[in-house]
C-alpha cells in the first residue's frame, strides 16, 4: 500500500456500464434510498450507490443490460436513465458555454 497516495487520488469507482474504473468525481452516481432510486448529483446521499460514466452510449448500454437494477438490487424505472441522459446534456452544454 502506498501511504503517500492522497484520498482524492484513491477515490475510484467501477462504472456499471463499462465495468472499468474511473475517478469518482468524473462519474454520475445513482442511489437506492429506501424503496426509491434517485440521481445523486452532489454524491452525498446516504444509501447504496452505483456509478456510471457520463456518456450517452454507456447510459443506453447500461439500460439495455439493466445494470443499475443489478447493482442497486431494486427495480429501476426507465425515467432514471432518461434523467441521466438529460443531466448529461445539461453538463455538456455547461462545459461548452464555459469554454
Amino acid at each position: 500500500m502506498n501511504a503517500m497516495k492522497s484520498t482524492r487520488e484513491s477515490q475510484v469507482r467501477k462504472c456499471v456500464g463499462t465495468n472499468q474504473r474511473y475517478q469518482k468525481s468524473e462519474m454520475f452516481r445513482v442511489v437506492r434510498k429506501g424503496d426509491a432510486v434517485v440521481i445523486d448529483e452532489l454524491q452525498q446521499i446516504q444509501g447504496r450507490g452505483a456509478y456510471i460514466k457520463p456518456d450517452a452510449e454507456v447510459i443506453r448500454r447500461a439500460q439495455k443490460k439493466n445494470a443499475f437494477a443489478r447493482a442497486l438490487r431494486i427495480k429501476v424505472e426507465k425515467e432514471i436513465y432518461d434523467a441521466l441522459l438529460e443531466l448529461l446534456s445539461v453538463v455538456q452544454l455547461k462545459e461548452n458555454t464555459d469554454e
